[in-house]
């Protein structure tokens, strides 16, 4: 009796297991190979045609461009906060702001005061390539103040900065190629407050980045 109860229990697990409640085959999860390798056929076709409308260059000058407007404002609240010149050099051929925090205010790199500097990313340099200038003149840089040969601006503990003016930032490609004007930026320091405006050429005109 108990080996009659035992072999009935065995077959309506086995019978339970291998089918549903309607006694049809149960349904498994999952895809199979060919469904894999549709799907992967599908997003290799996307991506061959999105890929070429990316354009990987106008984002890097995006982010240079909101770098650099925020490695200027940190300079200005450094100044404000520490009550101290904070002094920025350009490097225009190499790409390279030098920002010098002058404790003493005596325009000297002394011992105990940090230099450090901020490089533009790959394919970005000063210039405004073919764009028409902006009022703050023709640039790449338009400081007037010179620092070891280099144009400079500095804030002072009061936030303002040493003068108005700013720079250009494009593209290698607008600038060796003539194209791509709509690859150029412009970013401006008002003297009084230190304020730091950013723009986007667009043929024909400049149009503020907020």
């Amino acid at each position: 009796m108990k080996r009659h109860l035992w072999s009935a229990g065995e077959g309506a697990s086995g019978l339970m297991s291998g089918r549903g409640a309607a006694g049809a085959p149960a349904s498994t999860a999952g895809f199979s190979l060919i469904e894999i390798l549709i799907v992967m056929a599908i997003l290799g076709l996307v991506v061959a045609i999105v890929a070429p409308k990316i354009d990987i260059t106008r984002f890097k000058l995006e982010a240079d461009m909101q770098g650099v407007g925020m490695t200027l404002l940190a300079a200005e609240r450094q100044a404000i906060t520490q009550q101290h010149d904070v002094i920025l050099t350009f490097n225009a051929p190499q790409g390279l702001i030098r920002i010098h925090d002058d404790k003493n205010n005596n325009g000297l790199v002394e011992t105990g005061e940090r230099v450090r500097g901020v490089a533009l990313g790959e394919g970005v340099v000063f210039g405004r390539a073919s764009a028409p200038a902006r009022p703050m003149g023709p640039g790449p840089v338009t400081f007037t103040k010179m620092v070891n040969g280099l144009p400079a601006v500095v804030f002072h503990r009061d936030g303002s900065a040493s003068e108005a003016g700013g720079f250009y930032l494009t593209s290698v490609r607008a600038a060796t190629s003539g194209t791509h004007v709509e690859d150029t930026r412009a970013i401006e320091l008002e003297r009084a407050t230190g304020r730091a405006s950013w723009y986007r050429y667009g043929p024909p005109s400049w149009r503020r980045a907020f």
